[in-house]
């Protein structure tokens, strides 16, 4: 018999991805969905074996007893929703990324899990990757020397960036950061999942340990590859023609490592909720927790003010919106 309980706000393709985690674990029976569509959480329903399906979310975590609740809607409807469900009385929250569309609206629903001791992960699932886990092994372990810079690129900052940001965080193992300068460009009304983003922009930043970051969005590309690290006696590439390769100092040739070793193996998101699970049984900190996610979006939106401010920005971020946002709003950009 299950030990926990889980609800699911969201009964689309997020939704059900999360569900697979849930029914891949012995202890938890998914017990309600809730979704404003009939029709999606009719057929999450079906698919999953849920027994109870609300079309208001609140409703749901008033009538249900729940531990686990997974937060797989459009970015502006999180703050809400993750509040209410922080307020719950529940155990722990899966949400999708990214946080928030504001800075403040971040740290908010952030706060509320903290003050109610409720768990609260981000899936930015990637760290269960066997390519990006491969790369950091390599880089822990000194096979390029002292790293130095991480590098990606990527569509936009807000939706792609955030999993870029926290896989640079997760490469230097989740180092504090120190200034940020970055500037975006806004030349068309770029919608995704509801929430404005920039057309352009560029990144570039340095931890406390003095490795730096940079990372560019929009018409660019890194010739394939998600993600470089760079070190001080070689190069780890992730992603493009082969899951990682490595150029070693005083060497022509690229390495193509193995990664039947890496562990462990399965999908991302399964990985992610089980990962959940399993520190909520043990009280340890989570792979994806909310505290190394605010981290990677801080950067978002200290992007997003150095643009405005035309200056660096030293952390923490002091401004609460959403500086695109913003000038979108008032016209000084797009």
């Amino acid at each position: 018999m299950a030990t926990f309980k889980a609800g699911i706000i969201g009964c689309g393709g997020r939704g059900r991805a999360h569900a697979q985690g849930y029914k891949a674990s012995s202890d938890v029976e998914i017990v309600a969905c809730s979704d404003p569509v009939e029709g999606a959480r009719d057929k999450f329903s079906e698919q999953f074996d849920v027994p109870r399906t609300y079309e208001d979310y609140n409703e749901m975590l008033e009538k249900e007893s729940l531990d686990f609740v997974s937060v797989c809607t459009w970015i502006a409807l999180h703050k809400d929703m993750v509040i209410a469900a922080a307020n719950s009385g529940i155990k722990a929250i899966h949400s999708e990324k990214p946080m928030a569309p504001t800075w403040g609206d971040a740290k908010a629903l952030y706060q509320a899990c903290v003050d109610n001791d409720v768990v609260i992960t981000f899936c930015h699932q990637r760290r269960f990757g066997a390519q990006f886990i491969k790369a950091r092994q390599l880089a822990n372990e000194g096979a390029i020397g002292e790293l130095r810079r991480c590098e990606g690129s990527c569509s936009n900052l807000l939706d792609w960036g955030t999993h870029w940001f926290d896989m640079f965080q997760f490469y230097n193992n989740d180092e504090p950061i120190d200034w940020v300068i970055g500037q975006i460009d806004v030349t068309e009304e770029r919608i995704v999942f509801g929430t404005q983003v920039e057309t352009s922009g560029l990144t570039w930043y340095r931890w406390k340990n003095g490795v730096e970051g940079l990372l560019t969005t929009g018409g660019v590309s890194l010739k394939g590859f998600a993600n470089r690290l760079i070190g001080t006696k070689g190069i780890i590439d992730v992603g493009g023609g082969a899951p990682v390769r490595m150029l070693r100092e005083g060497s022509n040739e690229w390495e193509t490592p193995d990664l039947s070793d890496v562990t462990p193996k399965g999908n991302d998101t399964t990985l992610s909720v089980l990962d959940l699970i399993d520190s909520v049984k043990t009280g340890r900190e989570p792979e994806l927790s909310g505290r190394k996610a605010i981290q990677s979006t801080e950067l978002i939106f200290a992007t997003y003010h150095s643009s405005r401010e035309r200056a660096k920005i030293t952390l923490p971020l002091t401004a609460d919106d959403s500086a695109l946002l913003t000038m979108v709003a008032n016209g000084d950009i797009g």
